[in-house]
């Protein structure tokens, strides 16, 4: 009998012991996500570096540790039209230490085919923070001073006309593949590895016209090298340069995105974590430094929290998953993937 009560008393101090113990693991865990973040975060750019994308988080990056106690630290991953950038940032783990600048191309890129992963669903929209609207742009030199200028040009001389992108399936790709249908046009579509590089192509003359965002051109619109023929927006830019410039729209040409962009992490994230990263980022790109410096790029700061942002993630998705299939540009990229 007394043998059983000592067993007895042994085993219930185990079960202190036990739950004491855990109470303290559980204690240490939620110190150690009180922490958070404890070490740079990596945000990762799906293209080269120049582009509008590379832009928005090198400033992001200038004010990351004021609002969010650690630095950004900026990764160009450029190639298969966004889609490896995009595979390393969806393959990342969910710990909050890596996120990503994702534009139109993290909808459009699984609808063109077999993909890693399925962004839409893989990611998790954090924050809009910018608007990306496309733009038709052009060398100074050229004979045409208007978009209905070029598609004249283009009908005279079939298959003269190379238009730059940043990429197959990128947002400027189907910009510019929706132009040349809606306009009945003959256009080679050269697909480049982000838009800083489609940029350098126009400059060099092996394009004749190329779809990007304002913060591209911006400068040699300036210093006149360069010139604007339509905005693929449904309303004017209110920039500094390109406030005269029409829509595709005022053209005729019945074209007009407006997804952004945005940053996104992958699937997964913790209440806490999420919760510091969005108000982290909302104090960016509400921080003077931040709309400033976008300002001189050339980008209209638009902000979203996670909520609406996820809204219009879901509602984007729905009305590009239209548009490419009643245009066939879903069975056009597949075509050129061959």
């Amino acid at each position: 009998m007394q043998n059983k009560n000592v067993l007895i008393l042994v085993i219930v101090l185990l079960s202190m012991v036990i739950m004491i113990g855990g109470c303290s693991m559980g204690a240490k865990q939620s110190v150690a996500s009180n922490k958070y973040p404890e070490k740079p975060i990596t945000i990762i750019v799906p293209f080269a570096a120049g582009g509008s994308m590379d832009m928005v988080a090198r400033s992001l990056e200038k004010t990351a540790t004021k609002h969010l106690g650690q630095p950004l630290v900026v990764v160009n991953v450029a190639g298969g039209g966004g889609t490896i950038g995009l595979n390393e940032l969806a393959g990342a783990k969910s710990d909050g230490y890596t996120i990503g600048v994702v534009g139109m191309g993290v909808i459009l890129q699984p609808l063109y085919g077999q993909t890693r992963y399925h962004y839409p669903t893989s990611l998790e929209p954090l924050v809009k923070i910018a608007a990306s609207p496309n733009i038709v742009a052009t060398l100074s030199e050229k004979p045409w001073n208007s978009l209905n200028e070029l598609i004249s040009y283009a009908k005279q001389r079939p298959g003269e006309i190379k238009a730059g992108h940043s990429g197959l399936g990128s947002g400027p790709h189907l910009t510019s593949e929706m132009l040349a249908r809606k306009a009945g046009i003959t256009v080679a579509q050269v697909p480049f590895k982000g838009e800083a590089d489609s940029m350098a192509a126009l400059l060099g003359g092996h394009v004749q016209f190329i779809v990007v965002t304002p913060s591209t051109v911006k400068e040699h619109v300036k210093n006149g090298t360069v010139k604007v023929l339509g905005v693929a927006n449904k309303n004017r830019l209110m920039l500094p340069g390109f406030e005269t410039v029409p829509t595709l729209k005022e053209q005729g040409i019945d074209v007009a995105f407006d997804f952004g962009h945005g940053i996104a992490a992958p699937k997964g994230l913790s209440v806490t974590e999420k919760a510091r990263l969005t108000a982290g980022l909302k104090g960016i790109v509400n921080d003077p430094v931040f709309k400033n410096n976008m300002a001189d790029i050339g980008m209209t700061v638009e902000y979203l929290g996670p909520e609406e942002f996820s809204v219009k993630w879901i509602e984007d998705c729905e009305e590009l998953t239209k548009i490419v299939k009643e245009t066939g540009i879903v069975d056009l990229i597949a075509s050129q993937k061959k």
